[in-house]
């Protein structure tokens, strides 16, 4: 039996990157995590929706004065979640 180099940490690695669509999957599980975590829980409560789409991070806000104070804050928002991702992996942020 050959010896097997790859660590099951790097063989979930490989396999993530080759899975465009199980990779947004894992990282929008892990927005919605940190988003709880971290925005507080007045935002979490009017957060109706977190999902990603062609790189694009689209937050849904049930309460219009919210939504529209998130929305002046869209890049601190995406650099903040590309910093948790641990990569540049989205490339805007859409608030409605």
């Amino acid at each position: 039996m050959p010896a097997n180099d790859l660590t099951l940490k790097d063989a979930l690695k490989i396999f993530v990157e080759d899975s465009k669509k199980f990779k947004r999957r894992l990282y929008q599980a892990k927005i919605k995590a940190h988003w709880t975590k971290t925005m507080g829980t007045s935002i979490v409560n009017y957060t109706t929706e977190i999902k990603i789409y062609r790189k694009k991070l689209f937050i849904s806000i049930s309460s219009a004065p919210l939504r529209q104070e998130l929305s002046y804050g869209k890049d601190k928002i995406l650099e903040m979640m590309n910093e948790m991702l641990g990569e540049t992996f989205l490339e805007e942020v859409v608030v409605r």
